[in-house]
């Protein structure tokens, strides 16, 4: 890539940031979105009211003081209204912003400067904008030069910077978190674990096995159980009692504003008030049917039970604990919020999970080798010289100074960036067949998934694929790979972590 891609690159993205920065700022008050920014379109129209003043024209202008009045929020006062993910999901942005000053600094003021300077390769100022950017990198240092210790140097502090921040930043969330946890009140959930794998014996329920356990081995702090049913069917009958309700409350709606309009002549909406009486008869149908199944629930036991403890302190030596001589059985997990539990989960067996964990680790490693296929094409895209090779009619086209700039700088990037779009909804259903009790364990799954399939894919196969994988005969002479690699991959890399 040369340096006039570069900063296509980048002014395309700047433009596009601008662009969806004014859209927002206009969107943001429109009055369909009231429902959004409900206490700012209050604010306004008590504003309107009192000044008179033409709101219709600045609903129109987009403006940049809600970025100001955003970030002068205190951590205090976002605690209190949003939690502590609120916190914790800004202390991210911090952190990035700050990792990023400073790399950006040393890599501006200390590397770039030296690694210009450096007489490896060819340069004539002159030619600036149509230099390759490995002008820019440590292919640029001469060889054995003592500028290169500069290099070490930088990237011993910012490895060491790095360190600190992220020592500093988890130690400020621990805090938070600790202070937040003691004042908040206890839930029930503090005191309970879920317990998964219970043997079943001849005789005696699931239940009977959880008391007589439980009450066995932990005889001064166990309180009480409650075991898992199956509930697969009156979870449906709940789920369509809900819309039905919802549907019920439309229709309600709409006939009073109809017959608030004195519109109900002869009769005209009385077909209205049988469909509301219609979908009040069915959601009384679903009503008894719901009752129906909670009676039956005692027989659709799972080995999975909810156990409930004394003390915190009770159920922390029981969660840490491996309680059965078989580690197959009597398995504990931290109980997860109400509103987070996946109860799909529980009556899975532990083989069974097992068996999906591979299943979905194979899943992921193929997955992984079917995306070299867009990076080669990005690779190939972001190499003019290759894409002439590969596709001759285009060349004619290729010459022109802007679509090459635009196809070699920004195109790379969008392609590469839209594949990935559809990798976090994948690894997010592979991870819920893995048999997790929570949701946010699903989804942490699923980040972590994705993390290590960004650091092969788009930093190794990445930079790779633009170097080694073009130069297949480093394979005969293994003694040379570190040295091929040393010089191919700082050009490589320039391509796509500087746009």
């Amino acid at each position: 890539m040369i340096l006039s891609a570069l900063l296509t690159s980048v002014g395309i993205n700047l433009g596009l940031c601008f662009l969806f920065f004014t859209l927002y700022s206009v969107l943001r008050k429109q009055p369909w979105n009231s429902a959004v920014y409900a206490p700012r379109q209050i604010a306004k129209q008590r504003r309107k009211s009192q000044n008179g003043g033409d709101e219709e024209e600045e609903m129109l202008l987009p403006s940049a003081g809600w970025v100001r009045r955003a970030w002068q929020v205190s951590e205090d006062e976002l605690l209190c209204r949003s939690g502590l993910d609120a916190v914790v999901f800004i202390r991210i942005f911090v952190f990035s912003s700050r990792v990023f000053a400073i790399g950006g600094a040393i890599g501006i003021f200390v590397l770039l400067p030296v690694n210009y300077l450096g007489n490896q390769l060819s340069i004539d100022f002159y030619d600036l904008p149509n230099k390759n950017l490995e002008t820019f990198s440590i292919s640029n240092v001469n060889d054995g030069s003592n500028w290169l210790w500069v290099h070490f140097s930088a990237a011993y502090i910012f490895t060491g910077v790095v360190c600190y921040l992220l020592y500093y930043e988890y130690n400020h969330i621990s805090l938070r978190r600790i202070a937040s946890f003691h004042s908040s009140p206890p839930q029930p959930r503090h005191y309970t674990i879920v317990v998964r794998g219970i043997p079943s014996s001849e005789g005696r329920s699931f239940s009977e096995a959880v008391q007589a356990f439980f009450t066995d081995n932990h005889p001064s702090t166990y309180l009480s159980h409650m075991v898992v049913h199956r509930t697969s069917k009156i979870r449906s009958l709940i789920k369509d009692a809900e819309k039905l309700y919802r549907t019920l409350a439309r229709a309600k709606s709409q006939s009073s504003q109809q017959i608030n309009k004195k519109d109900r002549l002869l009769g005209l909406f009385q077909g209205r008030d049988t469909d509301v009486s219609h979908y009040e008869q069915k959601l009384e149908d679903l009503e008894r049917n719901v009752r129906t199944e909670q009676h039956s629930l005692t027989g659709g036991e799972v080995p999975a039970a909810f156990v409930s403890f004394k003390s915190r302190f009770g159920a922390a030596v029981a969660l840490h604990m491996q309680q059965g001589l078989d580690p197959t059985e009597w398995l504990t997990e931290e109980a997860p919020e109400p509103r987070d539990i996946h109860w799909s989960s529980f009556s899975s067996s532990f083989m069974k999970r097992w068996i999906s964990r591979i299943v979905v680790v194979v899943a992921c490693v193929a997955l992984t080798i079917l995306f070299l296929i867009p990076v080669v094409l990005v690779q190939g895209l972001a190499n003019l010289e290759q894409l002439e090779t590969w596709f001759p009619f285009l060349k004619g086209i290729l010459d022109l100074t802007i679509v090459s700039q635009i196809v070699t700088g920004y195109l790379p990037s969008l392609i590469l960036q839209l594949f990935l779009y559809l990798v976090p909804p994948v690894m997010l259903m592979l991870s819920s067949m893995e048999g997790y009790l929570s949701s946010s364990s699903t989804e942490k799954s699923a980040c972590t998934k994705v993390l290590w399939f960004t650091i092969w894919n788009i930093f190794f196969a990445n930079v790779l694929s633009g170097s080694a994988f073009y130069q297949v005969n480093i394979f005969l002479e293994p003694k040379n790979i570190p040295k091929i690699l040393a010089e191919a991959v700082p050009g490589q890399v320039m391509i796509h972590f500087i746009p």
